[in-house]
């Protein structure tokens, strides 16, 4: 069984969540810097692929199991885009307030904006493991052009929910994790690991 995995990511607000849900299942998570580890490349053009590599790369580094995500938005009208480029949409340096202003230019004059957020989740226990453990989840809504909501992040103010007519800015933060992409992810993740330590 896991007893420590090593998180492929340098997010703080990711560690705390990490931390959180899995230190009741008696897994302990030790962020990658802590360890000396630079962050991964993410040359690929699927979110499996860029998690894949970062798991890899952590877990090779470390010697210890290694879990990482990737997420981002995609807009039907946009062929999927921004997709694996949605944090770096408008380029470098990564910034909130642009990628939302080009997305909205993007879109301006285009009446289809059915869009999701997809989050996946890929633990490895080993580098060279042949079965990667696997989550994924996707938030449907679409994407509107003025932003609505003071919370959330990323695309967050103009990423309308199908269900609540909300945004992800405007929703409470624990109706955000029952709908959203990563909440989804991160449940389906925990029953597999649940499901491993009862066999």
């Amino acid at each position: 069984m896991i007893d420590t995995l090593v998180l492929a990511s340098n997010n703080a607000g990711k560690l705390r969540e990490f931390r959180r849900l899995l230190e009741p299942l008696g897994i302990a998570v030790v962020p990658q810097a802590e360890l000396g580890i630079a962050e991964a490349d993410e040359p690929h053009v699927t979110f499996i692929e860029n998690a894949l590599a970062k798991a890899r790369h952590a877990s090779a580094a470390s010697g210890l199991p290694a879990l990482a995500d990737d997420s981002g938005v995609c807009v039907d009208a946009l062929g999927g885009a921004p997709g694996v480029h949605s944090a770096r949409y408008a380029g470098e340096p990564k910034s909130d307030a642009r990628n939302n202003e080009a997305l909205v230019a993007a879109l301006r004059g285009i009446a289809d904006r059915r869009a999701h957020y997809y989050c996946v989740r890929v633990l490895v226990r080993r580098a060279d493991d042949p079965e990667p453990i696997v989550a994924e989840g996707a938030w449907h809504g679409r994407i509107v052009d003025a932003p609505r909501g003071g919370g959330g992040f990323g695309y967050d103010p103009h990423f309308e929910d199908d269900a609540t007519g909300m945004t992800g800015a405007e929703l409470p933060l624990e109706r955000k994790n029952a709908l959203s992409h990563r909440g989804q992810a991160m449940r389906r993740l925990i029953a597999q690991l649940e499901a491993m330590r009862a066999r």
